[in-house]
């Protein structure tokens, strides 16, 4: 008897988006009642920035990606229905980010993400 498998998530896509600047490739990862809590500078962990649905998360996305700075996905691990993964970024004057991201994924696309930024000074 054949069984059906999950899909995978597409990491290949991810580093795709993240390293070429495509937020629509990274929305694509995103399944669309997906949700994303941000804990950085501006939203401390009691008090997260919450994006909800792909509209609010593309918005974001087009934000990020439209910005002059480079992006690079340092490392990315999958393992089962989780993945978590590293990116560095950096703009142009040399200020760097760093962001992590833990994600829950449901067939085989983003159904809940933790990302937590740090910003140099």
């Amino acid at each position: 008897m054949a069984t059906r498998s999950s899909p995978v998530f597409d990491i290949d896509t991810l580093r795709r988006g993240i390293e070429g600047d495509t937020a629509s490739a990274l929305l694509s990862l995103y399944a669309d009642d997906a949700e994303i809590r941000i804990v950085d500078r501006d939203a401390p962990p009691s008090h997260p920035k919450v994006l909800r649905g792909r509209e609010e998360i593309g918005s974001m996305l087009d934000d990020i990606y439209g910005r002059d700075m480079t992006h690079k996905l340092e490392q990315c691990v999958l393992q089962g229905d989780h993945a978590a993964y590293v990116e560095s970024c950096e703009y142009p004057d040399g200020v760097r980010v760093l962001a992590e991201s833990m994600v829950s994924l449901r067939d085989g696309r983003i159904a809940d993400q933790v990302m937590i930024q740090a910003w140099d000074e």
